[in-house]
């Protein structure tokens, strides 16, 4: 209702609202949109940024108007390179879900669990259209928030046998196979968490290549989603020239994403180009997902969540 004071979801209930198992059916519709590149499905901008140069962060705006889905949304994000042993967030978010014809805002919520499932979901399916079939290995390396959201995506939408994680402190592998409850490997290096994985999951904080192409085998899938700044990097020049790289969005990686330009690689298609049936998936090849995270993501997740709170709220 115009003139009602907007719906404040914090992160504990958007946690119980938003489920793998309808997100990223969404998530993958919203990706095919996108790259249809029609205006009237998907109006997203390449996010724009504003350095907070004191505390080694950017603040991110990312708005998204669906036209035909009658959503209007923007997140706004902060992310640092903070030092380690931080006891602070790298990623704090918000995100504003708008009625697009009255301007109304109709709710603020937390945005950090949305960044991170929609995150995962994307990486998710990634792996399900570019993995090899008959996948049994999976390697994360980094143990953060991204990390605990990628091995709950992967896990519940994939089948493996066997994950391994790495992190450059083990304590925090440690604490992460714990937390997870599940069967994890704890290795020690990244070359043994990688060795003869199928896919291989970078979320890290890394301003430097932590992933070496030698390492990788032949027809691994790497969902690469740390490294977020043009000067950012988390693979090699070797992987990224070996591999057939895949984005979220073209624009995106030629402007944000340091594996991309500093290797100086094309970007062959994006997710959405996939799953439009407009570029191959090549499986039986060593290929990356370099995800950056969009609008149009958010704006999916946010709108669930929305839809959710209001079946509770009213019963429907």
């Amino acid at each position: 209702m115009a003139g009602a004071p907007p719906v404040i979801i914090w992160e504990r209930e958007v946690e119980s609202l938003l489920h793998y198992k309808e997100l990223i059916p969404r998530l993958e519709e919203a990706l095919g949109k996108f790259s249809s590149r029609d205006s009237a499905e998907v109006i997203q901008p390449v996010r724009s940024t504003v350095p907070l140069q004191k505390h080694n962060g950017f603040l991110g705006l990312m708005p998204t108007y669906m036209e035909n889905d009658g959503v209007l949304s923007t997140k706004l994000v902060c992310f640092y390179n903070r030092g380690t042993g931080s006891t602070l967030p790298s990623v704090s978010a918000t995100v504003l879900l708008l009625d697009p014809e009255s301007g109304h805002m109709k709710a603020v919520m937390d945005g950090e669990a949305i960044t991170n499932m929609r995150t995962a979901g994307a990486s998710a399916i990634s792996a399900k259209l570019l993995m090899l079939h008959g996948a049994e290995v999976l390697a994360i390396l980094g143990t953060g928030q991204q990390a605990l959201s990628h091995y709950k995506a992967f896990t519940e939408m994939l089948s493996f046998k066997e994950v391994r994680v790495w992190n450059h402190r083990r304590e925090g592998a440690e604490k992460f196979r714990r937390s997870v409850g599940g069967t994890v490997t704890v290795c020690g290096s990244v070359e043994e968490a990688v060795r003869g994985a199928d896919v291989i999951v970078t979320v890290t904080r890394s301003i430097e290549p932590v992933l070496c192409g030698r390492w990788v085998k032949p027809g691994a899938h790497v969902a690469a989603v740390g490294a977020c700044r043009p000067d950012w990097r988390e693979l090699d020049d070797s992987l990224m020239k070996e591999a057939v790289v895949y984005a979220d969005s073209r624009e995106g990686a030629m402007a944000e994403s340091g594996d991309v330009i500093l290797s100086g690689v094309e970007v062959f298609a994006e997710l959405g180009d996939v799953i439009n049936g407009i570029k191959p998936a090549y499986r039986e090849k060593t290929t990356v997902f370099k995800s950056l995270g969009m609008g149009v993501e958010d704006a999916v997740a946010a709108n669930l969540v929305y839809e959710q709170w209001k079946a509770k709220a009213y019963k429907l």
